[in-house]
């Protein structure tokens, strides 16, 4: 069953400055993501603003916000076929947990100098 559902926007140029803004990424982002994301390159900007975008998506999937979550406690990782998955820890899990959620969906794109994310929610009765 659906829980919640929740997508965002994130212009890319806005996280092309924050990787020039020493710290702000730290932030922001769990060190997995950074190593994984900062070895594309050019490509880093559309990756982290996709990642920041899920890490709002996942407040709204969750009907709340990400008031009282830490960001770096929701993890955006690509496995090895690209698929993206979204981990959550710490403040994030409690979240979850308390929405009635078990699992996280989400999916990334990024054109035209935007990135968007959509999570959903689900309870897999378990």
């Amino acid at each position: 069953m659906i829980v919640g559902i929740g997508i965002d926007v994130v212009h890319i140029d806005r996280l092309q400055r924050w990787v020039d803004m020493p710290g702000l990424l730290q932030r922001y982002f769990h060190s997995d993501e950074l190593v994984s994301v900062m070895s594309k390159g050019s490509g880093a900007a559309c990756s982290l603003a996709a990642r920041f975008a899920a890490k709002e998506a996942f407040g709204k999937a969750l009907g709340t916000g990400l008031l009282g979550i830490v960001l770096k406690d929701i993890v955006v990782v690509n496995r090895h076929n690209g698929r993206p998955e979204m981990e959550v820890f710490g403040t994030a899990l409690k979240a979850l947990r308390e929405s009635g959620a078990s699992r996280v969906h989400v999916s990334l794109t990024h054109d035209h100098g935007n990135a968007i994310a959509m999570v959903i929610l689900e309870d897999t009765g378990g």
